[in-house]
């Protein structure tokens, strides 16, 4: 191991954690050949095969995953000291890494914004997916930070809520129901109804909420986005329920139906697995968001009624 390079392990890194050369090659801008060479010249220093091909398939060996775990802890190790000695300096320098729920699209980069101006030095990388996307790119360690509005419960992590997230029910603005007030949530049963795909942290709050309640709505469609979702509802294809934050900046073709049990009260989290050394700049940003969170919530326009 005395001959391998850092650059042939963050190579093998990127291999075994998408499992492919080529994604591996196309993450780190270099070729196949280049990434296949690597990989042989890093194996011939280890003395033996890091992966072995099944059909198609690409796995790691035992040496391999031994391997994938070391390259890991150095590379945080690394990230670790950069940003330290950055902070020594007085900057405040580095890489942030978020993951943030689909519907959090709507603010994060509102808030991203202002850090990147105070903190210009820091680069960021913003990734956007469902709640199993999340939990799959935490038991990878792949971010410094997690937003989400559902804290997994069989994960042992920190979580701190910062926001309030409102479930609301959406109809466009010129449905029957749209003058009404305390609307039994019986009365949904009888509407064709929209949802979020399965796996979405949304759809299971709803869903729980209908269990309880003993209602069972037709679903019309199923979608996987709130922008497709909230497009369906003003084409009258059917109702649905959305975090009240789809709604900025504005939805001007949209209204909040005023229904018993809702809005479902649900809180935004950050969130990092329990044991997880925060970077400086993970830590900064945790406490920055904690602070503009509040100056966001103080000039977020109120949604009583959209339309």
């Amino acid at each position: 191991m005395n001959q391998a390079t850092l650059h042939q392990l963050r190579v093998f890194e990127a291999a075994a954690r998408h499992g492919s050369f080529t994604r591996a090659a196309e993450e780190l801008f270099l070729t196949q050949p280049t990434i296949s060479m690597q990989i042989k010249q890093l194996t011939k220093s280890v003395g033996i095969p890091l992966f072995e091909q099944v059909g198609k398939r690409l796995y790691l060996t035992e040496a391999g995953r031994e391997l994938f775990t070391t390259c890991k802890e150095i590379f945080d190790t690394l990230a670790q000291f950069e940003m330290k000695v950055a902070d020594l300096k007085g900057l405040k320098q580095g890489q942030l890494r978020l993951s943030v729920i689909t519907t959090a699209k709507y603010f994060v980069p509102r808030l991203l914004g202002s850090f990147c101006q105070l903190y210009p030095g820091i680069e960021i990388s913003l990734q956007v997916t469902n709640h199993e996307g999340i939990l799959e790119r935490m038991g990878n360690n792949q971010d410094d930070l997690y937003i989400m509005s559902q804290v997994p419960e069989h994960l042992d992590v920190h979580c701190e809520a910062f926001l309030e997230n409102p479930l609301v029910v959406l109809a466009p603005v010129n449905h029957p129901l749209a003058s009404e007030k305390n609307i039994p949530i019986s009365r949904l049963a009888s509407e064709p109804f929209i949802m979020r795909e399965p796996g979405s942290g949304t759809r299971r709050a709803v869903q729980k909420l209908f269990d309880e309640e003993e209602v069972d709505v037709k679903v019309k469609l199923e979608l996987g986005s709130n922008e497709a979702i909230k497009q369906a509802i003003a084409g009258g294809l059917g109702i649905s329920v959305l975090s009240s934050h789809t709604l900025m900046p504005y939805a001007e073709d949209l209204t909040i139906l005023d229904v018993e049990h809702f809005p479902i009260k649900r809180n935004w989290y950050m969130v990092y697995p329990n044991g997880k050394q925060l970077s400086i700049v993970g830590h900064t940003y945790f406490e920055y968001l904690l602070e503009a969170a509040k100056q966001f919530a103080s000039e977020a326009p109120s949604y009583g009624k959209v339309g």
